[in-house]
């Protein structure tokens, strides 16, 4: 069995999702395929805090421009649905109890400004703060963007009563916030249906380049017959898998995956405020044991990771409005063990709950109720696939026809709109944005780019 399609995107998740839209309803390309052996949306677009901002650490501005522009996206998609996607602009709070890492806050601020992330407010007195305008509890629409900066104690406990009273610093970004990435997902695969697209159950097992160039794709259906696509054009979208499907072109990607999990429960006791936005304790930490529990901990080689130093990033959003009382909770401290290829299922980490919970005890100190009697949790996760400075991966592969829309590392959902666009513009042969080369593969071939990669900084993961 055969037929024919203009592009085949691997992958049924945001980045495809979003590609085949731009294709379809911004360049009128109707005869496009989604290919997944999944139900889309369903292998790591709804297992990540559904967050997006545009608050990017440097070296340049291309990260900070790249979001921005996909926020514009989100907002008037948002707009022409009448919000069915749920975009709020709630921020995020980044909070240290560190004196040298609030004077960075304020360097990195000063930065993310002149990227174009917008204007900072400083705070170094309550009086100054009664200039700051708190995010509203739902909806999108606000002129406030930059960042509100509180360098006061007595400023940062009248606003963030709630937060542990040793934090000294509060960085709270503006044009930040979160969304249903299901319904945006659903949203933008409706139209795209409109407007033409097909999506195929199955998996993409080889890719014709004959002549160093696509020329079809076969794809085993779930009732195991082989279909083949003829196409010029192929797009990977595959998420984790991405690397495993650029090898059916030929092309290695420079791409490695982390697990990241997250957990929900019932916050009963009301200790989050609902009103916050994402909030981030930027400090490293180690947990707080019993002396009977390190020493049981520190002699099992499998637990002694326990008794250790662990990363910075613990961080926490409310889920849902009105009378919710979920809340969402994750840490990335899995991050030092890459997957060349994706474990699935995902491998369990018993502690990560209660580790978890414990973590944020440091940023809110009356989460500790609930630690020596742990509420029902739900946990999930999936894996973020990435490069080295993690940055994405939209770019033509050197195969004629074939290109690659991934390594989106948890930050899918915020960036899948502007890198459509950049796709969609190399497809059709259109002008791309001038931020594009930096989401290039070809920038690995350029000797400055991979040895300033040593001295890269932060890449901005949570």
């Amino acid at each position: 069995m055969s037929e024919t399609a203009d592009v085949v995107i691997c992958g049924a998740g945001i980045a495809g999702i979003a590609a085949a839209h731009c294709l379809s309803t911004v360049h009128g390309v109707r005869n496009v395929v989604l290919v997944d052996e999944r139900p889309p949306l369903t292998l790591t677009s709804d297992k990540s805090t559904e967050a997006y901002r545009n608050w990017w650490p440097g070296p340049d501005d291309a990260m900070v421009r790249f979001m921005n522009r996909s926020i514009d996206l989100l907002e008037q998609w948002a707009h022409a649905s009448d919000n069915r996607f749920l975009l709020n602009r709630r921020g995020y709070v980044y909070a240290t109890a560190s004196r040298e890492r609030s004077q960075q806050f304020e360097h990195e601020a000063a930065l993310a400004a002149r990227q174009g992330a917008g204007e900072v407010r400083v705070y170094r007195s309550p009086y100054d703060a009664t200039r700051y305008v708190p995010s509203a509890h739902m909806g999108f629409e606000s002129e406030l963007t930059g960042a509100d900066l509180f360098l006061d104690r007595d400023a940062i406990r009248a606003h963030f009563p709630w937060l542990a009273s040793n934090i000294v610093a509060v960085l709270h970004a503006r044009r930040c916030g979160w969304m249903s990435g299901q319904q945006l997902g659903m949203y933008l695969l409706d139209e795209a249906r409109a407007a033409g697209v097909r999506v195929v159950s199955g998996r993409v097992e080889a890719v014709d380049t004959t002549g160093h160039r696509v020329r079809s794709v076969s794809v085993a259906t779930s009732g195991g017959a082989s279909h083949r696509i003829d196409t010029n054009a192929f797009v990977n979208s595959a998420g984790p898998f991405a690397r495993q499907v650029s090898q059916l072109v030929g092309v290695d990607l420079p791409l490695f995956s982390e697990l990241h999990l997250k957990i929900a429960f019932e916050d009963t006791l009301g200790v989050v405020d609902r009103n916050t936005g994402l909030v981030i304790l930027d400090d490293a930490q180690s947990l707080a044991w019993s002396d009977d529990e390190r020493s049981e901990f520190a002699g099992d080689a499998d637990t002694r990771w326990l008794t250790e130093p662990l990363p910075a990033g613990v961080h926490l959003r409310p889920e849902g409005y009105r009378s919710s009382q979920t809340v969402l909770m994750l840490w990335d401290y899995h991050s030092a063990h890459h997957y060349d290829a994706p474990m699935l299922p995902l491998p369990e980490d018993p502690y990560y709950p209660e580790v978890v919970m414990r973590g944020m005890t440091r940023l809110a100190p009356g989460l500790a109720a609930y630690v020596d009697r742990m509420p029902p949790v739900y946990v999930d996760g999936g894996y973020y696939t990435k490069t080295r400075e993690n940055r994405p991966l939209v770019s033509a592969l050197g195969v004629d026809g074939a290109y690659v829309n991934a390594a989106f590392s948890g930050y899918g959902l915020m960036a899948a709109p502007a890198a459509a666009e950049i796709l969609a513009a190399l497809i059709t042969e259109s002008t791309p944005p001038s931020y594009a080369p930096a989401f290039s593969l070809s920038r690995y071939d350029d000797a400055a780019y991979v040895a300033r990669l040593d001295s890269w900084g932060s890449t901005g993961q949570l």
